[in-house]
């Protein structure tokens, strides 16, 4: 078993599941365009990449065969960039579904809903033993957690052995797909009560994303409490004052800005971001 690798400071999601060319002509569908999206978001100040996978029809997909080849394909046109790839249902796949293709994969880092790999009672043994094996193979697996109820319910899981380890990577939701409710930045201080309850037996690498036209302004709370960020058109394809984003590298840029503002420059000449809590 090997160390989590620390996720990222900027992962842009560039794509997600769910939307295609109808909601914006530059969200990336084909192995191409998601390339040059990777290109470009690492020359806007992009750290990490989120990958979202389409088959030939552009739906969401699963395929370790589709993963392999694009994680060829970036490892070679972005060799220095974070790759994280999903295990998202996105209501196509069961929980075993995802399991096996995780374990065939092997990726290093992979993010996992809770709420997913639990959809029943019945599933906590298989769950279990995914994440036993995850954690012995070194499988970095990234908890996604929808709400200060769901993290509760990841600590009582790790409580109870569900999942194993002391250090544990999440990624935080601020807001959903559906946008009823937009997210603001004090929505974060929910998920922090019980984080900061739990400092003294655990360890978290905390990363934020939020839907729509208040992305920028959540992100820019969470750098400044020491939280990690991910960006891009899986989430939100508006910059910060309500205007539609050019392409997923735009909103890199304005994100990235906006961390260089919580920065600060240590003796060597270094730069230094607030810690992760």
């Amino acid at each position: 078993m090997t160390p989590l690798r620390p996720l990222p400071r900027l992962m842009v999601a560039p794509n997600g599941a769910r939307r295609g060319k109808a909601d914006h002509r530059a969200l990336p569908i084909t192995l191409e365009e998601t390339v040059a999206t990777a290109v470009a978001c690492q020359e806007a100040g992009a750290d990490g990449l989120h990958l979202h996978v389409r088959d030939k029809e552009g739906k969401h997909s699963l395929d370790t065969g589709l993963y392999r080849e694009a994680i060829a394909a970036l490892e070679h046109a972005v060799p220095d960039l974070f790759l994280q790839v999903t295990s998202e249902a996105a209501g196509r796949y069961s929980a075993g579904a995802q399991r096996a293709m995780i374990r065939e994969l092997r990726p290093p880092s992979v993010s996992v809903a809770l709420r997913e790999m639990l959809r029943a009672r019945t599933e906590t043994q298989n769950a279990r033993a995914f994440y036993a094996w995850a954690h012995a193979e070194g499988v970095d697996v990234q908890h996604i957690v929808y709400s200060a109820q769901e993290l509760n319910w990841l600590l009582e899981c790790i409580d109870q052995k569900v999942v194993p380890g002391t250090h544990h990577q999440l990624q935080l939701v601020l807001g959903s797909y559906a946008g009823s409710v937009l997210p603001s930045p004090g929505d974060l201080e929910a998920y922090l009560v019980p984080l900061n309850a739990r400092k003294a037996d655990l360890t978290f690498d905390w990363m934020v994303c939020a839907f729509g036209s208040a992305e920028t302004a959540c992100l820019a709370h969470a750098a400044t409490l020491g939280g990690k960020v991910r960006v891009g058109f899986e989430n939100s394809l508006w910059n910060a004052d309500g205007s539609l984003a050019r392409d997923n590298a735009a909103r890199v840029a304005e994100v990235r800005a906006v961390l260089n503002e919580t920065a600060s420059v240590d003796e060597a000449g270094l730069t230094v971001y607030p810690r992760s809590r």
